[in-house]
């Protein structure tokens, strides 16, 4: 197995060419759960497959199911197949793979598992040239991040004697702000922030990561894209599924605490921040949070007046009928919690001033779609005629994030013939037309950046908190009137409440419909 060396320019520093991957062992806490067989094995298979990983590489499975070294490997093989976008593995690639994976029966909270794993990753240092570089993966319930972090800690497997060690972790990352600190003081008392990677698969979609060169790369759009030529910004996040039998976890959670403090807002500062003096991964990040440290404050009259929470009743989804939220599995016959809502953001600063930012998430809505829709100033005069003018909108750039991943420019044209006639067309760009490949998955993208040491689309432990600080007055205002909440307010396959289209509309304003 052959890794891919591409020599990275330093006079380009943060620019995030080919690299060759160090030699490393990947240890994977719950690899017996549903990520692991999902998306962590088929991503490392594929990593393996396009030779962007070594040959010195191992994969350790933590769990406390009892199986065999064997028997991990064939349930894995069989998850790769089921997951993967070929259903089928290359045999070849498979046994040099699965040479390097061992399972350990283990339990998070119990000290001797840990000497366990030191012998065994002692072991796998000598038998597969790892030269102790670790990577641990927390793919298990939040609540034992802490305790993984500090077992780690206690047996001096955090330290970095003989080479690199690294730590992912899952979202979400604490359920409000004081969690949140709490969580980022426990694991900071065993690693460095250097050493913490807490991921969020969003920013491993391409077309995330296309955000940066479409804004920095291109002549053309950065200078417009401030408050002189753009009137406002809309991000949509919308599911067409319910709660999938995670109805318990839901309950506690609610769409603002399961996407928009963590995921829309990662995408946002990405559409905010001002540009990075370079693409290392501080330099990124500092400007990301600077954006949302301008952020304006929820106060209790701006979340009365400009947010909007909701929760979906029966509905059909694609021609069949689907039940609503209240009669979901593990939900509460009077649950208050909000499958659906919407935040009206704006940007204190130079860039952004007067521009408003609309975001809406929700579940069982009309569409499966994340798009970002910047939507351009009106022409400062109708020199083709009210008439003529009325039939076009303005121009609106839709960077779509999900599915169809890509990016649509809407212009006005002349429609042939002898009358002036002027109709919307639009400009597209597809890349799966564009370029003819299958598009990497984001936990393909992400591990191998904690691999190579790169934490440019990781979550920094101020931009993890600031998130929380934004949302925690929305959640605090709804949370004291949950018996104002009239629920539920919008229809399974709907687009969302009324309200939400109202509020636009006061300002002259509508939501695009994706």
């Amino acid at each position: 197995m052959q890794a891919a060396t591409v020599v990275e320019n330093p006079m380009r520093a943060g620019m995030r060419l080919e690299r060759t991957a160090e030699p490393c062992a990947v240890v994977i806490f719950g690899a017996s759960g549903d990520l692991a067989k999902r998306k962590l094995i088929p991503a490392l298979y594929r990593l393996v497959q396009e030779h962007l990983l070594p040959a010195e590489f191992a994969i350790i499975g933590l769990g406390r199911t009892a199986m065999t070294d064997e028997e991990f490997r064939d349930k894995m093989k069989a998850s790769v197949v089921e997951f993967s976008e070929a259903k089928s593995v290359d045999e070849e690639v498979w046994q040099s793979f699965a040479g390097g994976m061992q399972f350990l029966p283990s339990n998070i909270d119990q000290p001797e598992c840990y000497g366990e794993l030191a012998k065994l990753l002692e072991q796998v240092d000598k038998e597969h040239g790892t030269q102790g570089n670790r990577l641990f993966y927390l793919s298990v319930a939040p609540e034992f991040y802490a305790e993984a972090v500090r077992q780690l800690g206690e047996a001096g497997l955090t330290k970095q004697d003989k080479g690199w060690v690294r730590v992912i972790i899952e979202k979400p990352f604490g359920t409000s702000l004081d969690s949140a600190r709490e969580l980022n003081q426990q694991i900071l008392r065993y690693l460095d922030e250097s050493q913490i990677y807490r991921i969020d698969h969003y920013l491993g979609k391409e077309t995330v990561q296309n955000l940066l060169v479409f804004r920095f790369a291109n002549g053309i759009y950065e200078p417009l894209w401030n408050r002189q030529y753009i009137d406002h910004v809309q991000i949509t996040n919308a599911e067409t599924v319910g709660v999938e039998g995670r109805g318990g976890y839901y309950e506690k959670s609610g769409v603002v605490r399961d996407m928009i403090q963590n995921h829309v807002f990662q995408v946002l500062s990405i559409v905010a921040m001002e540009p990075p003096a370079s693409l290392s991964s501080e330099d990124v990040r500092d400007e990301k949070i600077k954006a949302m440290h301008s952020a304006r404050a929820f106060t209790p009259e701006r979340v009365a007046a400009e947010c909007v929470r909701g929760q979906y009743g029966a509905g059909s989804i694609g021609g069949k009928p689907v039940p609503g939220y209240r009669e979901e599995q593990g939900v509460a016959p009077d649950s208050t919690t909000e499958t659906f809502a919407m935040v009206t953001m704006w940007f204190d600063n130079w860039r952004w001033s007067g521009v408003p930012f609309y975001i809406r998430s929700g579940k069982r809505l009309a569409k499966r779609v994340t798009e970002i829709a910047i939507q351009f100033r009106q022409v400062p005069h109708q020199l083709f005629g009210a008439a003529a003018m009325e039939q076009v909108s303005p121009n609106q750039l839709v960077i779509r994030i999900q599915p169809d991943e890509g990016i649509t420019m809407r212009v006005a044209a002349k429609v042939p013939g002898q009358v002036t006639r002027i109709r919307d067309v639009n400009m597209d760009f597809r890349y799966g037309a564009s370029f003819g490949v299958q598009l990497a998955e984001a936990y393909e993208r992400l591990i191998l950046d904690c691999i190579l040491g790169d934490s440019t689309l990781y979550a920094r432990k101020d931009m993890t908190e600031r998130g929380w600080e934004i949302v925690m007055p929305i959640l605090d205002y709804w949370a004291a009137r949950k018996s104002e909440a009239d629920f539920p307010n919008y229809e399974a396959g709907s687009w969302g409440p009324e309200e939400s289209f109202h509020i636009l509309e006061q300002q002259g304003r509508h939501w695009r419909r994706p």
